[in-house]
């Protein structure tokens, strides 16, 4: 077993191709555009759904851009983060502990709402 980084060599068209680091998470560069910026070359992991009735309400997957120019951390960098959609916004660990918490929540109350419509639907008898 190597103890080599595992690295991929990837075509730029402001740098040519450029060698970088393979994190272990991520998923491959499969659709990769040799057209890209170098600052847009990304890593991205496996794709986290949420999927109900066909429809996909969440999504998320970790990211890290080696060399992200972008001084803003939500919008993702050379930090990995959780990539979360339709949020459009990349979160750190604590940031999406406290969206997790948040979706708790809100189940709670859906759970509240599915409790009070089936009242409503037994005629108020429950």
């Amino acid at each position: 077993m190597s103890t080599e980084p595992r690295t991929i060599t990837l075509a730029t068209s402001d740098h040519g191709p450029v060698t970088l680091e393979e994190p272990s998470w991520c998923s491959g560069h499969a659709d990769h555009d040799p057209e890209m910026l170098r600052a847009d070359l990304i890593h991205v992991g496996p794709l986290a759904e949420c999927v109900y009735l066909g429809r996909n309400l969440l999504a998320a997957e970790i990211v890290q851009s080696p060399f992200a120019t972008s001084s803003v951390p939500e919008l993702g960098g050379r930090t990995a983060g959780v990539s979360v959609f339709p949020l459009g916004k990349t979160l750190t660990p604590v940031q999406l502990y406290d969206l997790a918490a948040t979706l708790d929540t809100y189940a709670d109350r859906l759970r509240d709402m599915a409790d009070q419509l089936a009242r409503i639907l037994d005629g108020g008898k429950q």
